[in-house]
């Protein structure tokens, strides 16, 4: 009986949700998380009766015809890049992207990765680095007399100076774009690399037409909205719940069906 596959793809699709929601939830405090949707299709379907042909010969046709889905599959699990709230944390070094735009971060092998989180530090060499020690990219060297570091919204980095008068420059940040931010591939840890799919950066100032302008103090909090993914939730487990009552209708039938033969 073909309900029995159909149902259990339709049970297994929403495991998969599922898994996608509980992941939003546990993130729902990650700095510049990015939350993810489920997205489903349906499978092949087996026909019963063509449309559109001749009935039996004559000149009227058939109208509609017979098609039976065979189920569902995941399609993909898209990422919602919309902008996260913006929390005060009143450290100098943090950083938060409002509107477009990703951080450009050198990893120890040299690979550029990108993140939205920009709860940045400097190490020891007084190079601004990620939680992980990731060199920021291009890299803004801090000096050890430095009193205090200002970045202005468009990424203009400049320090103040024991000594001196007016505040000297350090560099200019930039940010990057992508044609698909969705089509980036997640590492974890809040880094991301592009892919074919993400096409290839397009780097600039903040600020410049298309990117995001940058405001110092403050880190981009995860856009995972609580009532949203509760709602997800519900919806989940109740058609978990009714593909699982369209497994025991079709097993009762099957049975009556075979009681039946015997």
């Amino acid at each position: 009986m073909r309900a029995l596959a159909i149902a259990a793809t339709g049970m297994s699709a929403q495991e998969q949700n599922l898994e996608v929601i509980a992941n939003n939830i546990a993130n729902i405090n990650t700095t510049g998380f990015k939350r993810s949707r489920a997205e489903f299709t349906d499978l092949i379907y087996q026909t019963e009766r063509l449309m559109g042909v001749s009935n039996r010969g004559r000149d009227a046709t058939i109208p509609e015809g017979a098609q039976i889905g065979l189920g569902v599959r995941t399609a993909a699990v898209r990422s919602v890049n919309i902008q996260g709230a913006l929390t005060n944390t009143g450290n100098t070094l943090d950083l938060a992207i409002n509107g477009r735009g990703w951080f450009e971060v050198t990893t120890p092998n040299g690979d550029t990765v990108y993140t939205r989180d920009g709860a940045f530090n400097t190490n020891a060499n007084g190079q601004l680095v990620t939680m992980d020690g990731y060199t920021v990219t291009p890299p803004i060297l801090v000096p050890s007399t430095a009193t205090a570091v200002t970045i202005s919204q468009t990424g203009l980095v400049s320090a103040t100076i024991p000594g001196q008068t007016t505040a000297q420059q350090l560099g200019q940040m930039t940010i990057a774009n992508f044609v698909n931010d969705a089509g980036l591939e997640a590492l974890g840890g809040n880094y991301f690399q592009q892919t074919t799919a993400s096409g290839q950066p397009t780097v600039g100032v903040p600020g410049d037409t298309a990117f995001g302008i940058i405001q110092q103090g403050y880190v981009e909090a995860s856009n995972v909205d609580p009532v949203t993914e509760i709602t997800n939730l519900i919806m989940a487990q109740r058609a978990y719940e009714m593909n699982s009552k369209v497994i025991q209708a079709a097993d009762q039938m099957s049975g009556t069906i075979s009681n039946m033969r015997s």
